[in-house]
Formats: C-alpha cells, sequence, structure tokens
C-alpha cells in the first residue's frame, strides 16, 4: 500500500474502538508468538518480544497481554493458526488478506461473505504472488538526533531494503513523524535485534504485502474499497488487509 494510504489507514486506527476492535486482533498474535517461540518469557522468545512491544504501543493493558500470553499454554484453549487468503475487488483492486483463527471454515466463510457484499471474490492460493511481495516492516517515532543515511547503510548487512519517513496522524495536535524501513521477511529477526541493539525503540514490526505495482483510485471508488476493507477487518479473526492501492 502506497503512504497515502498508510496516513488513511492510521487514521482510521485512531478512531477505531480499542477494545472491541484492535485489542482482540493483538491478542492473537501474542498467543500464536508465545506458542511458535515456545516459551511465555519474552526475554527467551523474540517473537513474544516483538508481539508484546506491538500491543503496548497500541496501549494494551497488561492484564491482556499476560491473559493471551497464558492462552497459548492453556491445554484446553483453541490451537490458533495464521492463515493468508487472497482477493480480487472491484476497480483492479487486489487484496491480500492475513488471518488468525481457531476455526478456518468459520474464517473462510465470513471473508467470503464479506467479498461478496463489496462485489469483490476469493482467489486461489498463489494467484498474487507476482503482484505482492512479502517484507519485514519495521516503524518507530524518529528521534531528533538520528542519522538516516548512517542508519540506512549500518543496517544494509542485516537484511535492510528501504527506509523512509512519514507522518503519523495524532488525535491531537501536530502529526509525529515516524520512520518505517523494510527488509527481506528472512530477515525480520536479524534487523529486529540489530535495531534493539542500537536502542531504537520500535513501535510496529510485524510481516507486509508491499504490491510491486500501485493504482490510484478516485476518491468515491476509494471509499468504496474502504468500506470493503472496514468490513473485512470487522471480524476478529482478520489481522490485516494489504492491497495495490497508492
Amino acid at each position: 500500500m502506497g503512504r497515502a494510504f498508510e496516513y488513511r489507514k492510521a487514521a482510521k486506527l485512531k478512531r477505531w474502538g480499542t477494545m472491541s476492535r484492535l485489542f482482540p486482533k493483538l491478542g492473537r498474535m501474542i498467543t500464536i508468538a508465545a506458542k511458535e517461540g515456545g516459551s511465555p518469557d519474552p526475554e527467551m522468545n523474540a517473537k513474544l518480544r516483538t508481539a508484546i512491544a506491538n500491543a503496548k504501543a497500541q496501549n494494551m493493558p497488561k492484564e491482556n497481554i499476560e491473559a493471551a500470553i497464558k492462552r497459548a499454554f492453556n491445554k484446553d484453549a483453541a490451537d490458533i493458526k495464521e492463515i493468508v487468503y487472497e482477493a480480487k475487488a472491484p476497480y483492479g483492486v487486489q487484496m491480500i488478506i492475513t488471518a488468525a483463527t481457531d476455526n478456518n471454515t468459520r474464517t473462510v466463510a465470513n471473508v467470503k461473505a464479506a467479498l461478496r457484499r463489496g462485489n469483490a471474490e476469493l482467489l486461489t492460493s498463489g494467484s498474487l504472488n507476482y503482484i505482492f511481495t512479502k517484507k519485514a516492516q519495521f516503524i518507530f517515532d524518529k528521534p531528533e538526533d538520528i542519522d538516516l543515511e548512517e542508519l540506512e547503510l549500518d543496517l544494509i548487512d542485516y537484511g535492510l531494503e528501504e527506509i523512509e519517513e512519514d507522518v503519523e496522524p495524532q488525535e491531537v495536535g501536530d502529526d509525529k513523524e515516524i520512520v518505517r524501513i523494510y527488509g527481506e521477511f528472512t530477515s525480520f529477526g536479524e534487523l529486529s535485534k540489530a535495531l534493539e541493539e542500537r536502542n531504537i525503540e520500535v513501535k510496529s514490526a510485524k510481516i507486509v504485502y508491499v504490491a510491486n505495482t500501485q493504482i490510484t483510485l478516485e476518491e468515491e471508488k476509494l471509499e468504496e474499497i474502504e468500506a470493503l476493507i472496514d468490513k473485512l477487518e470487522e471480524d476478529d479473526d482478520v489481522q490485516e488487509v494489504f492491497t495495490n492501492i497508492e
């Protein structure tokens, strides 16, 4: 997704009812990270450490985080898995939909229903491999004394591919300057560790799908697609929707 679309999405996140929309999604990713990493201790589990950092950046309460970790090691808890769906929407829009679910039958049915209402359709897995590239993404507030050119040169050996400055909308006051970096998705762990060693406080770290070629939509069409994305993301199982919109 392009910078303009990212800005609109960030502004939307600020409007979301945090408890009802965002926390359940963050909780699922914490549960997955704890289970896959094999330890409830973030010091011993890098993936869990990242998931907790993401949750704290969204002001998720400590008790919610702890409950999500406990669910990973509860013998009676459902087995949550990450699933990726691909879809085609109107106006040349392509979508990658990531989900975390304990029931793929339920989730795919909900995704299909939302897509149908938006005149979109689910595609066969792998259909969009040529349109999107899977990447590691890290976002942090821009420190006043940082030299981004020096940081870029420093991180190239750890898999860095791109670094960019951006702004993040705030509910009150001026927009906040942020830095967004991308790297090979296989370098996620190395980049995460390198940033941590340089005392850079990452506010978001995740795997994203970046469109190799982007499209621009008229405002009316863009609003229609955003309505479809909102409908998809209303489902607690759906984590995020990536598109080829600029």
